[in-house]
């Protein structure tokens, strides 16, 4: 069946969803969760890998203080990437929602927007954040020792941030149309790339040039930007649904109904990830207070802390690519099963790693600080106290990707709001004149307690249900419960039957070539 037949509906391989991914909307969900999980762990693991390396050859090479810089700047990093993950997940939910529909026409025009979008956005912050560098960190208040190599790491980091942003949009678009695999072989070729270059441009090894602290950045800009331009290139052969080609140019020029959904829904999942940075920014300056030993043994802690979040983070990623795929196909019975199952799962996932470093403190730490450290004990004394207090955070962090993937996304950022700014920081700075330091970690399993507290009551008795990001209705093929259409105003709803005209005009050019034409 060519395109012009039917352009609307699941156009991609025989049985499966236009994204040419696996059907998330059918099959047993802890099988389906778990298989889709892996390749999301597997990209969290090797990036976490990626970041660990850099710091053992950052603090061996260069030493501490080179150390809490890389600290320093990485937490403004994370900070910049949560201005962009709201809209990256908003098109991700957009595009599992059509795919669930089985609406290609829709789910390419949202990559069209989406892309538009994401250009300007990328350039505009990597410009903003290389200019305003100094202040920021002053901001900080970055140990003066520490402040020379953070600007250097941090400038380059912000050229970087236009292929960054760009690489984190295509690798989530692919999950949201069922494809986890794929992300994962590019993370990999990323973080080959970026290990293999760090100590080459630390040290000056060979031809390459000795650049210090700003070679561990200069790896990342290099590395990010080649798998960027290698991944578009075998998303273009494979006649991904992600692309645009020529002859869809037109796609480019924003529709504003999308446009609209994904400023509205992505902001206020990107202000989630902001408070988040803001908050921990916060924090990092409570801790760079107590010198530059305590702020090494919290930025080696938090290289074990990214470890343990990570199951909660792969799990999240695939339970908001299920439910958006299953709402937009109209099975809301299905969605919360898969809320359920998840959150069991993260309980078990994030428990176990939290096991396997209680008991192994303070070997694993050694890897980030020499055993003569006097910032070693401090870490493993950080450790005992915050440890515990992810495995409510993973358990949060699946409550909210499912309501998310429906399209409510102010409860989720309320909860955050309220656990790490009414409860973290300032339990934090009340507790600080009494309990010194340990204030500051006692702070972090309060306030995730809080956030499980208050994204598990909304779960259950929330008004998430209703809520949903675009008009689609499911396909022949997924029963019509009515809950797949869009619960908004019929003036702003995206509607899919012009974008469905632009795919049966394209499919029926005469010079196409065959090859490009997608399968049914």
């Amino acid at each position: 069946m060519t395109a012009s037949t039917d352009a609307g509906r699941r156009p991609g391989p025989p049985g499966g969803p236009p994204g040419g991914g696996p059907d998330l909307t059918t099959g047993p969900i802890g099988k389906t969760l778990i298989l889709f999980s892996l390749p999301v762990l597997g990209s969290n693991i090797l990036q976490s890998l990626n970041g660990s390396a850099n710091a053992v050859w950052v603090s061996h090479v260069l030493g501490e203080a080179a150390l809490t810089a890389t600290s320093n700047a990485n937490q403004i990093l994370f900070l910049m990437l949560g201005a962009v993950f709201g809209v990256s997940m908003a098109a991700n939910i957009m595009v599992g929602q059509a795919v669930g529909a089985g609406d290609r026409a829709l789910a390419k025009k949202v990559v069209g927007t989406s892309t538009a979008f994401f250009i300007l956005l990328s350039l505009s912050v990597g410009a903003a954040g290389f200019a305003f560098t100094p202040a920021i960190l002053s901001a900080m208040g970055t140990p003066p020792d520490a402040r020379a190599g953070a600007i250097a790491y941090l400038r380059v980091i912000f050229a970087a941030m236009p292929f960054m942003y760009f690489f984190s949009f295509v690798m989530m678009a692919q999950r949201g149309a069922g494809d986890s695999r794929t992300p994962f072989y590019f993370s990999l070729l990323a973080v080959v790339l970026d290990v293999t270059l760090n100590p080459l441009l630390i040290m000056g090894i060979g031809p390459f040039p000795r650049l210090g602290i700003a070679g561990s950045a200069t790896s990342t800009l290099v590395s990010q930007t080649f798998t960027l331009a290698v991944m578009i290139g075998y998303l273009y052969r494979s006649n991904s649904i992600l692309v645009i080609r020529p002859r869809e140019w037109r796609l480019l020029i924003p529709d504003f109904g999308i446009l609209r959904s994904l400023v509205t829904k992505g902001l206020p999942m990107g202000f989630q990830m902001i408070v988040i940075s803001l908050a921990a920014v916060t924090m990092m300056s409570f801790v760079n207070r107590y010198g530059v030993h305590t702020s090494a043994a919290y930025g080696a802690a938090a290289q074990l802390w990214t470890y343990v979040q990570m199951p909660a983070m792969a799990l999240g990623a695939a339970v908001s690519s299920m439910a958006a795929q299953n709402v937009g196909a109209g099975k809301m019975d299905r969605v919360e099963q898969v809320g359920r199952i998840g959150a069991l799962y993260a309980i078990l996932f994030t428990g176990l790693p939290i096991l396997v470093i209680y008991l192994a403190d303070p070997w694993v730490l050694r890897a980030f600080l020499p055993g003569t450290s006097p910032s070693l004990p401090i870490a493993v004394h950080i450790n005992s106290i915050v440890l515990w207090g992810f495995i409510p955070f993973g358990m949060a962090f699946i409550f909210s990707g499912i309501v998310r993937a429906t399209g409510a996304v102010w409860p989720p950022l309320l909860a955050m709001v309220i656990s790490l700014w009414g409860v973290r920081v300032p339990l934090a700075t009340v507790l600080e004149p009494h309990l010194h330091a340990d204030a500051i970690w006692i702070s972090f399993p309060a306030g995730s307690a809080t956030t499980l507290l208050l994204a598990g009551a909304y779960y259950r008795w929330g008004g998430w249900r209703k809520a949903r990001m675009l008009s689609v209705r499911p396909s022949a093929d997924a029963p019509d419960t009515g809950l797949g259409q869009a619960m908004m105003d019929e003036s702003e709803a995206v509607t899919g039957e012009e974008l469905r005209e632009i795919t049966r005009s394209s499919a029926s050019e005469p010079n196409r070539p065959k090859s490009e034409a997608p399968a049914e």
